[in-house]
């Protein structure tokens, strides 16, 4: 079976408006604490949910949104439960990181790895009630240093579960560079349990596609979880407003504030010693010129590179990016009347 690209872009196009619109909302007040985006993520999410049949299982991390959009759940619900709203997904209680749809099968928790256990219990209870399904298991390559991932994920072998783990690798864990806080390659962390893991360009929904495709076959079959390791970018940092973006968005104005409680951490009498003080001092300034490096280096954008493959027929391109842009802005108008 081969991938449809005209609907992997049409689903990776629709899920990119709609949180560029949850962003604008965000920034004008509307959605209060923190927002953490799947923009980066849309081909991956695309490549695996889009192959979900019905019966099958998802379990989320905080970055929700993305996979929630593509598996159909309803927009306006999802905005309103951003917007804390009684009428929401999830009666305002969930916010976008605690989301949940019984219809799908679909949960997301704010906790770091706990998509694992989640996955596994849709897995086994797949098993049972309803043979031929699987989960998924979304996450963070930071998740992979968590113990009750790899806790699932050994079960997962152990019990033979219909499941496919997910790694997102933006090789940042918040503000922290993964590879200083986790050690050897996450493929073969993930082999040493006895499945296979599969490394993959995370911003080609047709390479995700198909890595996907065998891991759910194998799922299916009966022999076992399958792993895959997604590089894809967070252009908008951990969340909305990321304190390393907004230094090198707007160096001027974000260094006023900032300088000056780092100077007097480094010249206070009390605390480390002095070279200590300055060492931190160097950690902070690295992770400053670190991120400004991938700013400037552009990072992939895997709409765009889907997009490229599509320009021979620019009329139903431009009628698919059309109807879908239709269609968010009757989403934002209707969220937003609901509230008037």
């Amino acid at each position: 079976m081969q991938p449809d690209v005209w609907v992997l872009y049409e689903h990776m196009y629709r899920s990119r408006l709609f949180e560029e619109a949850v962003s604008r909302q965000w920034k004008e007040g509307r959605i209060s604490g923190e927002m953490h985006l799947s923009i980066g993520e849309e081909a991956v999410v695309a490549g695996t949910v889009l192959q979900l049949q019905e019966g099958d299982a998802m379990a989320l991390d905080h970055r929700g949104t993305s996979p929630m959009v593509m598996r159909g759940v309803d927009m306006v619900r999802l905005l309103r439960e951003f917007m804390g709203q009684a009428d929401g997904l999830c009666c305002g209680k969930g916010g976008h990181m605690h989301l949940f749809s019984r219809q799908h099968l679909a949960a997301s928790s704010g906790i770091v790895g706990a998509s694992g256990p989640a996955a596994a219990g849709f897995a086994l209870a797949a098993r049972h009630l309803r043979p031929g399904t699987i989960a998924l298991a979304f996450f963070g390559e930071g998740a992979m240093n968590q113990g009750m991932l790899l806790e699932a994920m050994n079960l997962a072998v152990v019990w033979k579960l219909p499941l496919v783990f997910v790694c997102k690798d933006s090789k940042w864990a918040i503000t922290t560079v993964s590879a200083t806080v986790t050690g050897g390659k996450l493929t073969k962390r993930a082999e040493s349990f006895g499945m296979p893991a599969v490394e993959i360009d995370g911003t080609d929904a047709e390479a995700v596609w198909y890595a996907a495709r065998d891991a759910m076959k194998r799922a299916r079959s009966g022999r076992g979880p399958s792993f895959l390791l997604a590089a894809c970018p967070h252009p908008e940092g951990h969340f909305l407003g990321d304190p390393l973006l907004r230094i090198t968005r707007n160096p001027v104005k974000e260094i006023k504030n900032v300088a000056g409680p780092l100077v007097k951490s480094v010249t206070r009498l009390k605390g480390g010693s002095v070279a200590k003080r300055t060492g931190g001092l160097g950690k902070v300034s690295s992770l400053i010129g670190q991120t400004t490096k991938a700013q400037l280096l552009r990072q992939k954008d895997p709409l765009k590179i889907l997009c490229g493959k599509l320009k021979k027929d620019s009329g139903r391109l431009r009628e698919i990016e059309v109807r879908i842009e239709n269609e968010i802005q009757q989403v934002i108008s209707s969220a937003l009347k609901a509230q008037a």
